[in-house]
């Protein structure tokens, strides 16, 4: 192969590419072929697993409420566009119980610390934060009880669809309900209060159209210090949003590139190309069956 077949070849692999994806202009074309070479350090987002801890996994409820000021980028009217589709993404319902078991409740709201990624409350139980409450009678359960649990209010609970039917504690004594919650289990006590659980659920139509419109890409805290990236992404003045995800484990922040914009979506294409994770995908891939006995 000469030295003038290999660039030609290239071009045209680039250029099929390119005419695959609807992008028919040169200025186009150059950008999904830049964008594919970026060298980003881009990891795949795992889906989430068995856990007590809510915050280890997608912390999609945030987009419920999202304020408009939540997203970043260089032009009112796009963040405005794309926090419209944003913004009905998650739904949020809230249903009441009488008398909920304290038995049920398979994880906790608050933040995980330096704790392991534990898969039942016993095992946080056994770490010498909750052994020191020393629940050893009865006599002690019902007295760490009325001091935790709320008098004459209901106990608050989260249920996300992507956790499957798991339960997770949304109030401020996380160790101290796992060591409540783990007596009871171990005791086989039946200890009933009153809940209110906000259940989040994805809704597929305004999924199915935030896939049409963007990509939305996982983008790690290096990608907005790289000169190769920020480069194509500020220099063309093609429109953009930016929305930070979460701070749990890592950084992780999307971007959102419309596709309607020819240069915006080649540079989605390109991204993807170079390892971006699609976060749609992400989405669609979520499971809704994720369960152990608590």
């Amino acid at each position: 192969m000469t030295s003038s077949t290999a660039p030609t070849r290239l071009a045209s692999r680039l250029s099929s590419l390119a005419g695959q994806l609807g992008l028919s202009g040169k200025a186009a074309r150059r950008m999904l072929d830049r964008a594919r070479q970026l060298n980003l350090p881009f990891q795949p987002i795992a889906l989430p697993t068995l856990s007590i801890w809510w915050q280890l996994g997608p912390q999609l409820d945030r987009l419920v409420d999202l304020p408009r000021g939540a997203l970043s980028g260089p032009v009112q009217e796009d963040k405005a566009a794309a926090h419209a589709v944003l913004a009905r993404l998650v739904q949020m319902t809230h249903s009441q119980e009488s008398a909920f078991d304290l038995r049920d409740i398979a994880g906790l709201c608050c933040p995980p610390g330096d704790q392991p990624p534990h898969t039942r409350l016993e095992d946080l139980a056994a770490t010498p934060a909750c052994r020191s409450l020393r629940l050893i009678s009865y006599k002690d359960f019902l007295r760490t009880a009325e001091q935790v649990l709320p008098k004459g209010q209901p106990l608050r609970l989260r249920q996300a669809e992507w956790f499957g039917e798991r339960l997770f504690y949304a109030g401020d004594h996380g160790t101290t309900l796992a060591a409540l919650v783990a007596y009871a289990r171990l005791r086989g006590l039946q200890h009933e209060v009153p809940a209110e659980i906000a259940q989040y659920r994805l809704n597929p139509v305004a999924l199915a159209e935030l896939h049409a419109s963007y990509h939305v890409l996982g983008m790690p805290a290096e990608t907005w210090s790289d000169p190769g990236f920020m480069g194509l992404l500020l220099d063309s003045r093609l429109p953009y949003s930016r929305l930070l995800l979460q701070r749990t484990p890592s950084v992780l922040e999307a971007l959102l590139l419309p596709r309607d914009d020819e240069q915006a979506n080649a540079l989605g294409e390109g991204l993807r190309l170079a390892g971006a994770p699609d976060l749609v995908e992400f989405m669609y891939n979520l499971p809704t069956t994720l369960q152990i006995d608590p």
